[in-house]
């Protein structure tokens, strides 16, 4: 054992033994001759009292010899007491030996049954490996992770830890590249999806709109009850002021989440956030756009994409509204409205005048590009809100 230990075992029973032994072992002598003297002097006062009052007449004869013999019989009773109390004066020193081996050895057979003997030991074990064990280094383990990876590209499972990682450590575009390559690993994967969209809108200064917008909701295609997507979705539909479809995902998160927990309570803030400002898409400024492609057209794929949208006649030129369809599609109808806006404050309803285009692109790009065939026509808001595009030069 420590010796630590047992030096404060020791001084404990000195302390003990301390104050224990000098009253067992004192020997106090009681002075017999003071004692009787005393007791005597007090039976001479009562014996004088007991007379006077025989004199006085308080007393009869009768009484007087009763109460004298009384006297002398317990004056004899305190004689013998004290006699006895001197002769048995020093009978406690027995207990002395008896003190000083029973209490050690009951108090050490006490504490080997419900102490702990090595607690000493194990605490200064403890704090030695404390001491020894050096903090993690979550860089370190993440760049490994990285660096492992980087001789398993087809680890998918580790490109997604490897991307949650990177989020952790609030390095978005590394997050990013990771769920990048786990997601061309995994395909369309709802979490993986959904990760890649929180981290995109991150790395973005937390703007959903564009790809992480379009994984979002293609997440929720195959996982309609999808916590997160539902979400992200209605953030993602906020974001740009379609308040109405935003509470529409919210609701139906709403049924999903554990009432009272933190999730719910997060989510009736926001509920109660975008509340005052529901838009009626009665009330909002829609295009009803007719699409179709000439048939002169050669070099198309049924899989090539198709883009509808409509911007400022003067002003930016960023879309007001866009949809995104398939040269499979055509040709169709499309509804364009203040729903689909990109930005609240770049809406169909804050432009009189608009160019509604539809435009072939083989690549993808939202960008025009050189081989792209479009077809476009100018149109007054307040005059019409229907029109008909066909698809018929080549950019």
């Amino acid at each position: 054992m420590n010796i630590l230990y047992w030096l404060i075992v020791f001084v404990l029973l000195v302390i003990a033994f301390a104050i224990i032994i000098p009253p067992l072992w004192k020997k106090r002598a009681i002075e017999a001759a003071d004692s009787d003297q005393r007791n005597i002097k007090i039976a001479q006062d009562r014996a004088n009292d007991l007379k006077r009052q025989l004199e006085s007449g308080a007393l009869t004869h009768a009484q007087y010899d009763e109460q004298y013999a009384e006297l002398e019989l317990t004056l004899g009773d305190d004689l013998d007491i004290e006699q006895n109390t001197v002769n048995n004066s020093s009978q406690g020193r027995w207990a002395v030996p008896v003190v000083l081996i029973l209490l050690p050895l009951c108090s050490l057979l006490i504490y080997s049954l419900i102490g702990e003997p090595d607690a000493l030991r194990k605490e200064q074990l403890q704090q030695a490996q404390r001491a020894e064990k050096p903090p993690i280094n979550v860089n370190a383990m993440v760049a490994g992770l990285a660096a492992r990876l980087e001789k398993e590209p087809n680890n998918a499972e580790g490109w997604v830890m490897l991307g949650r990682s990177y989020k952790y450590l609030k390095k978005y575009p590394l997050a990013v590249d990771a769920f990048d390559k786990a997601y061309a690993l995994l395909g369309e994967n709802p979490e993986v999806m959904l990760h890649y969209a929180d981290a995109l809108a991150m790395a973005n200064q937390g703007k959903l709109a564009g790809k992480a917008t379009e994984l979002i909701f293609k997440a929720l295609e195959k996982q309609p009850n999808n916590e997160t997507g539902l979400w992200l979705a209605g953030m993602a539909k906020a974001e740009i002021g379609s308040f109405a479809q935003a509470m529409q995902y919210w609701r139906k998160l709403e049924t999903l989440l554990a009432p009272g927990s933190d999730s719910y309570r997060e989510l009736q803030r926001l509920i109660s956030a975008v509340q005052g400002q529901t838009t009626e898409v009665s009330k909002a400024v829609s295009i009803n756009v007719q699409v179709s492609m000439d048939n002169s057209l050669k070099s198309i794929s049924p899989t090539d994409t198709v883009f509808i949208y409509a911007k400022a006649l003067t002003g930016p030129p960023m879309p007001l509204a866009i949809v995104r369809k398939q040269v499979a599609d055509l040709p169709m109808t499309v509804t364009l409205n203040d729903a689909m806006a990109m930005m609240p404050a770049m809406k169909l309803s804050n432009f009189k005048q608009v160019k509604v285009m539809a435009r072939i692109s083989k690549s993808g790009n939202a960008m025009q590009q050189k081989g792209d065939f479009i077809g476009a026509v100018e149109l007054d808001l307040a005059k019409n809100n229907n029109v008909v595009i066909v698809i018929d030069k080549e950019i």
